[in-house]
């Protein structure tokens, strides 16, 4: 049965984009598949892990109408290695997928299109609203490093994501460093609050491209639906309950001061050079003009930098993780970040001039 004839990269794209979900290894068989339904002139083309499901679909014209499903990697890796301008014919024949390129053959096992356990769609979505790919795209990459990964405080695993005052707000945090940006979008709904996992949001950053095309997200009690373009996102939400990031966010800080962000990161990760797995501590001392950063190792090895500031306040002699620093300061497009800090015990505030709604919090470590 013949299924599609078409360029390759007609084929390549859209299973790329829905392929990212797909575990190598899984406890049911299937979900290592894609689900490719021909019907009229699309075929279409999903991929679950129950938790998410995406979803696109490609324009064709030759083919029957027809449900499988096939390996998603293996699929992938063949289109892949195939010339890019060859012309790829898809037949179904006797349970196994024919993949017809040139002089190249492969034959690949199926399974049931009716065994494919799609996510069935909530019924009760109450919010909708729409921003641009881009600026969403931007917002996540603003606070999506801070995300915790496999913490046993699962709603730490994710994004939240807050609908409220003509605003969307987005946060993340693991417990020891916590971000926050916020963006303004038309929407008058009532303030939702849900918390987005983490694979989905990767997944969301990925996909989404750097146009002024719009999203749609709709929020239901126990789901979140993305779609864009030709593409459809629906995922479950985290259960729990997010901590307070207003408590976290520190104001009134007094010693404040200004530095050129690539400057810092020059520093920071010449610093780093001497730390280890097991510690990634540098100690900073911010005095009279100066930011000092050194750090040593159990070699007796030491690292020491300087650069000029701003600064005239009191002296803090403070520690902190150099991967929670350079994270963020390699995520934000700012050329100088503002530092604001209370004593060696207290939370440090960065914050930049050109975006008053981003705000990255970061706990003291002892060194």
């Amino acid at each position: 049965m013949h299924l599609v004839t078409a360029e390759r990269d007609a084929l390549l794209k859209p299973i790329q984009i829905v392929s990212g979900i797909v575990e190598r290894r899984h406890t049911l068989p299937i979900l290592s598949n894609l689900l490719l339904t021909k019907t009229g002139n699309e075929l279409s083309f999903l991929a679950t892990d129950i938790e998410v499901q995406i979803s696109t679909k490609a324009a064709c014209e030759s083919g029957q109408d027809t449900a499988t499903t096939v390996a998603a990697r293996k699929l992938l890796d063949i289109l892949r290695a195939l010339p890019g301008n060859a012309s790829v014919s898809l037949e179904l024949n006797n349970k196994k997928l024919n993949i017809k390129a040139g002089k190249s053959r492969f034959s690949l096992q199926t399974l049931a299109a009716e065994d494919f356990p799609t996510v069935s769609q909530a019924a009760d979505f109450k919010t909708s609203f729409s921003v641009n790919q881009k600026a969403l795209k931007a917002l996540i990459a603003l606070v999506q490093y801070a995300m915790a990964q496999q913490d046993i405080r699962y709603y730490l695993n994710g994004l939240l994501l807050i609908i409220e005052k003509g605003q969307v707000k987005v946060v993340a945090t693991d417990g020891h460093r916590l971000a926050f940006a916020a963006l303004p979008i038309e929407c008058d709904v009532e303030r939702q609050e849900v918390i987005i996992p983490r694979k989905t949001v990767i997944e969301l950053e990925r996909l989404l491209e750097d146009s002024d095309e719009p999203i749609r997200i709709d929020i239901a009690s126990t789901q979140v639906r993305f779609q864009f373009g030709n593409v459809e996102l629906v995922s479950k939400l985290v259960e729990g309950k997010f901590p307070d990031y207003q408590r976290v966010i520190p104001s009134g800080y007094k010693n404040t001061f200004g530095i050129a962000r690539e400057e810092l990161i020059g520093c920071l990760q010449r610093a780093a050079i001497l730390t280890n797995e097991k510690f990634k501590g540098v100690r900073c001392v911010i005095g009279e003009g100066s930011l000092k950063i050194s750090c040593t190792n159990t070699d007796q090895e030491e690292a020491q930098e300087e650069a000029e500031i701003d600064y005239h306040g009191e002296i803090i002699d403070i520690g902190f993780n150099v991967t929670y620093l350079l994270d963020v300061l390699t995520h934000i497009k700012s050329e100088t970040i503002f530092i604001s800090l209370g004593d060696a015990n207290s939370s440090a505030l960065f914050t930049t001039a050109d975006n008053t709604e981003f705000k990255y919090v970061v706990m003291p470590m002892r060194i």
